[in-house]
């Protein structure tokens, strides 16, 4: 039996064993989740949350690797939540985290933790709003999210973080890639990583005119900067973090913070909730009221969407069982 409250007060002591455990509770949807959650609430609401998305290959891993450098020269303390793809055998992460961040695996202030999305599609792991909870509340300053690299569903880290990065790369179509994938729509600031390629420059021409056609903007509306970077080398980390800290000043400002983290808890809430109400109408596979309705349905003596009705009915009146 996990004795949570301990549990708790370790991790909020900085203890990097108590927060892999609370995180691994949330994974594996443990008994003792509930429990967790309502202590870690008070704890929560600190941290600021970037996410980090773009398509393979555009150097997503070294990217959030220079950024935890950037910020621990700061004197910021770190946390990491890389969402891997799921093993179709195993279910768990492909890719580990002392692998992808060995440089700071010894860093006490970092914590770095590889989460699977386990078949989840939108690039994050559906564990991973209360996976950033435990990490607010065990006392990390900024959260890097790093998301799946796959594509046009990868959108759905906005929905986590208070402020988004968008990778690209020179030479690889993403120009073409963000305005079908409504990249725009979601990025804060834009990073041209690997800069040092040819054709950086006209990449960052690109977006920049995309930028330019998307939705008009008000004189107090953010504007998102482009930022060019090798983050294999370092270079360009100190300007995408201070681009990071004035739109973050700037949501402060405008109220902005607020409201994405209300819409963030709204959309855990409902995740929470349709989850629960899915658990229990797999519950009801095989059971006699389903059953009945299944069998009025098939002959013709109710319509799906009716016998849908009753069946939610049941559910939240309890009454089918």
């Amino acid at each position: 039996m996990t004795d949570v409250p301990a549990l708790v007060e370790q991790a909020r002591a900085g203890h990097p064993r108590a927060v892999a455990r609370l995180i691994s509770l949330v994974e594996n949807a443990a008994p003792e989740l509930r429990e967790a959650m309502a202590a870690l609430a008070p704890y929560t609401g600190r941290a600021y949350t970037v996410g980090l998305t773009g398509s393979p290959g555009v150097g997503k891993s070294t990217s959030t690797s220079a950024l935890v450098t950037a910020y621990r020269r700061l004197g910021r303390r770190v946390g990491v939540l890389a969402v891997d793809p799921s093993s179709p055998f195993s279910g768990g992460a492909l890719l580990g985290d002392r692998v992808r961040m060995q440089e700071h695996a010894t860093d006490p202030d970092v914590f770095i933790r590889s989460m699977a999305t386990r078949g989840h599609l939108g690039g994050l792991s559906w564990a991973a709003p209360q996976a950033l909870r435990v990490l607010d509340a065990a006392g990390c300053e900024v959260i890097l999210v790093e998301t799946v690299g796959v594509g046009q569903s990868e959108v759905e880290v906005a929905a986590q973080a208070d402020t988004t990065v968008v990778l690209l790369a020179p030479g690889m179509g993403d120009g073409i890639q963000a305005a079908k994938a409504g990249i725009l729509e979601i990025g804060d600031v834009f990073v041209v990583n690997k800069a040092d390629r040819e054709g950086a420059d006209a990449t960052v021409r690109e977006l920049g005119h995309m930028l330019g056609l998307g939705q008009a903007r008000g004189p107090e509306d953010w504007r998102p900067p482009i930022v060019k970077t090798v983050a294999a080398r370092g270079e360009g980390l100190d300007e995408v973090v201070e681009a990071l800290e004035k739109h973050r000043a700037h949501l402060a400002e405008h109220g902005g913070l607020t409201v994405r983290r209300r819409r963030r808890a709204a959309q855990e809430i409902e995740a929470i909730a349709l989850a629960a109400l899915r658990s229990r109408i797999g519950d009801l596979h095989g059971d006699r009221h389903l059953d009945a309705l299944a069998e009025r349905v098939a002959a013709g003596g109710l319509d799906p969407y009716g016998a849908a009705d009753e069946l939610v009915a049941g559910l939240t009146d309890g009454q089918a069982d």
